[in-house]
């Protein structure tokens, strides 16, 4: 994936770094690119089950866009990269496997506006998180707006996005910006143990799961709800779902197939 992002796989997990470790792996063109790659990558691997995002170092997941690449673009070509970021998110969220966001550091910016759009943000508790863009005389151009006021609400939404307040670990997940937080010495550990529990479920019904939730958020709940039952009825017809019951039926631990 070149330098910008390393990817690996090992246990049907795809690992996707951040490689920028010198710039607190702030996102520029190449990275964003490669990181699409990879996701597509990992999308198309039916070994792959679930899939990591870490930044490099111990300092940051990711601090935002590089400034150096926004400081001369023209409103039509600062248009056409929100709508490419966002699209990148978008796809994220369309992808039929859980991404988890494990985060240690800063993750600021366009680097929240990543892990906002995975599924689980798993931080360590040196962890700081913000959208600090106001203080730059600009704003979040990633979905920022939209998925951190989904996330934790208006009101304390929009205090940080107006004021660029950054808050620590713990008060994410109090908000509920984040999962869960660990000790940094045990990051991997509480990552680990969550792709170990995924890994026990039915990687269809886990597909299918995040298209009904993500998908829902953005109908009106009366529609959501028909859509819910249109998805809870394709699950039923699986054969995962024909094992799972039949395995509760007779006492037993289910073997999901992914059909």
């Amino acid at each position: 994936m070149g330098e910008e992002v390393l990817y690996t796989k090992r246990e049907g997990m795809a690992a996707i770094m951040l490689n920028r470790e010198r710039a607190l792996n702030s996102l520029n063109t190449a990275l964003l690119e490669k990181l699409r790659a990879a996701l597509e990558d990992a999308e198309s691997d039916v070994t792959v089950r679930a899939i990591v995002i870490t930044g490099a170092g111990s300092r940051a997941f990711c601090v935002g866009a590089d400034v150096k690449e926004l400081k001369d673009k023209s409103q039509a070509e600062a248009r056409d990269l929100s709508l490419w970021f966002q699209d990148i998110m978008n796809y994220m969220e369309r992808l039929r496997k859980p991404i988890i966001a494990r985060i240690n550091g800063f993750c600021l910016g366009g680097g929240l506006e990543l892990a906002m759009a995975c599924d689980f943000r798993i931080a360590s508790d040196n962890s700081v998180f913000g959208l600090p863009e106001v203080n730059l005389g600009i704003i979040p151009g990633g979905g920022g707006t939209q998925r951190l006021t989904r996330l934790i609400g208006k009101t304390k939404a929009m205090e940080m996005l107006m004021t660029g307040e950054q808050i620590e670990a713990e008060e994410a997940l109090r908000l509920g910006l984040v999962n869960r937080v660990v000790p940094a010495n045990e990051l991997d550990t509480a990552v680990d143990a969550l792709l170990s529990e995924l890994q026990t479920k039915s990687a269809l019904i886990l597909g299918i799961l995040k298209l009904a939730v993500n998908n829902g958020l953005k109908m009106s709940f009366e529609r959501a709800l028909s859509y819910e039952a249109e998805c809870f009825s394709s699950a039923l017809a699986s054969g995962d779902a024909k094992e799972g019951l039949q395995a509760f039926i007779e006492k037993r631990k289910p073997k999901f197939r992914g059909e």
